[in-house]
């Protein structure tokens, strides 16, 4: 039985995992990317050494895209079951490449959301923070509950904002709570945390574009109502 020589077998400086994790997947090579894909060679090549010869066998990725499952056993310690994953591999790049961010439809005005969050809120006996992560068209890419519970310093944060947008890369928020007392007026506690959520948007340079505040029937946004311009 071939003896194969495993990706972790080689000397740690030059290993493709250590080098993704710290220069990130951006900076390593067509070869170091396929090597770690591989994982190990064979008695005759180590994994790198595969990658190469498998690269140069299909100079171009996209040749390498068309390569059937039988081409690609042509190589040692390609085996039938590494090409089908090899195969599958490229197709799910291919999708992922293809696909779009998903949407959630355009804010269209706070009348809309305020009454789109009555809708959602009015029957919740605690408050509830939702926001609403916009991309530079005011398209909702994500909306996601982040607190349930009485809206205090303590409890909602606006890190826990923040984090989210930038790793969706949100261009502007919308936030919305409900009270449950079906009095829509903001509360001190109110303000004084929209105002934070508002300053450290504008130092990140993502704004906070509204805060609706909900009742049983009504709701109140602190953009039409001037506290946010």
């Amino acid at each position: 039985m071939e003896k194969s020589l495993l990706l972790q077998e080689l000397p740690e400086s030059s290993l493709p995992r250590e080098r993704l994790l710290r220069t990130g997947e951006k900076h390593l090579s067509d070869q170091e990317l396929l090597a770690i894909i591989l994982r190990n060679g064979s008695r005759q090549q180590d994994v790198m050494e595969l990658a190469g010869t498998i690269l140069r066998t299909f100079p171009s990725l996209y040749e390498l895209k068309q390569a059937t499952v039988q081409e690609l056993q042509q190589f040692k310690g390609i085996g039938e079951t590494r090409a089908i994953e090899l195969k599958a591999m490229m197709e799910f790049g291919y999708r992922i490449n293809c696909a779009l961010q998903p949407k959630m439809g355009r804010i269209q005005s706070s009348l809309s959301l305020g009454q789109q969050l009555i809708s959602e809120l009015k029957d919740y006996q605690q408050e509830h923070l939702v926001a609403f992560f916009l991309n530079t068209k005011n398209e909702i890419i994500s909306q996601k509950t982040l607190f349930i519970g009485s809206l205090n310093q303590s409890i909602a944060h606006p890190r826990e904002i923040f984090r989210e947008a930038v790793r969706i890369s949100a261009a502007r928020v919308v936030l919305g709570h409900n009270h449950p007392s079906g009095n829509p007026v903001p509360s001190q506690n109110d303000l004084e945390f929209t105002e934070r959520v508002r300053e450290c948007g504008e130092m990140m340079g993502i704004e906070l574009l509204d805060h609706i505040i909900t009742g049983e029937t009504k709701y109140f946004s602190l953009r039409e109502e001037k506290y946010l311009k």
